[in-house]
């Protein structure tokens, strides 16, 4: 399990980083677009969480670890969310 979660680990980084790094480019060009950017991205981050722990939830060899990670990968994109919105708010 633990490749799981560094794989999980790197998985938040990336989106926290795509989220402040997009902050950054739309409100230098666009600023009046960054509640439209700040809505398609959270979809887009909780759809691709979402598909991430229903594949391992469909391909866990027993539901302990399925809980387990499902669980673990809520807590991780709270503290993601958390993080990116003190960052930029």
């Amino acid at each position: 399990m633990e490749i799981e979660i560094i794989l999980l680990a790197l998985l938040m980084t990336l989106l926290g980083l795509t989220y402040v790094k997009g902050w950054d480019i739309v409100k230098a060009k666009s600023p009046r677009h960054l509640p439209q950017f700040y809505l398609i991205l959270t979809t887009a981050r909780m759809v691709l969480v979402l598909t991430v722990v229903g594949a391992y939830v469909l391909l866990a060899e027993n539901r302990e670890n399925a809980t387990r990670f499902a669980l673990t990968c809520m807590i991780m994109y709270g503290v993601m969310m958390a993080i990116t919105l003190s960052l930029r708010h």
